[in-house]
């Protein structure tokens, strides 16, 4: 009887392993630096967190950002107009989506100390879509973002960050390029 029932477990689980969908590959941080005093769980959880969040600036799946946004995130530093909560940064990749439909996103560096994750992020693409007024014409886009998060429960609560907005509004056409009067 306990064979028989060891056995229906297993195979209750693999079935229910088959039917979860499967996260998809997360962005891997070219260079990683961790406080070695962090117990080993917390510092993975943290690191699990940031790198589904900036893969959801790589990919745009929705899934990504609800997973590792807690349901209270709160943006530190949103630029005027955003959306707080979970909305604001899914609201912020649409709009960068329709303009860079080939946006995508590396992480040149991740640091994770005490609840914090430090993430300097790359983003690359060519604006082909529409961004307010403008239309694209195929230009490269090129740019870096910081990004501070607070981690509590394997969730992203708080974000602080800066995005190099004076080079993507450059290179979107919305302001002159150096040297170029407008």
């Amino acid at each position: 009887m306990l064979r028989s029932l060891c056995a229906l477990s297993a195979v209750a689980a693999v079935s229910l392993a088959a039917a979860a969908p499967a996260e998809p590959a997360l962005l891997q941080p070219r260079a990683l630096i961790v406080d070695g005093s962090l117990p080993k769980a917390q510092a993975e959880a943290q690191m699990l967190a940031a790198r589904r969040y900036d893969t959801f600036w790589n990919t745009g799946d929705e899934a990504l950002a609800k997973a590792a946004l807690a349901p209270g995130f709160t943006d530190r530093t949103p630029p005027p107009g955003r959306a707080q909560g979970l909305a604001g940064p899914l609201a912020a990749s649409k709009t960068m989506r329709a303009a860079i439909p080939d946006l995508s996103c590396e992480i040149e560096q991740m640091l994770v100390a005490g609840d914090r994750v430090a993430t300097h992020l790359h983003f690359r693409g060519h604006f082909t879509g529409r961004f307010e007024d403008t239309q694209g014409r195929g230009q490269a886009i090129d740019f870096i973002a910081t990004d501070i998060y607070r981690v509590a429960g394997g969730r992203i609560t708080d974000n602080w960050h800066l995005e190099d907005n004076l080079t993507v509004l450059q290179q979107l056409g919305q302001l002159p390029a150096p040297g170029k009067s407008s």
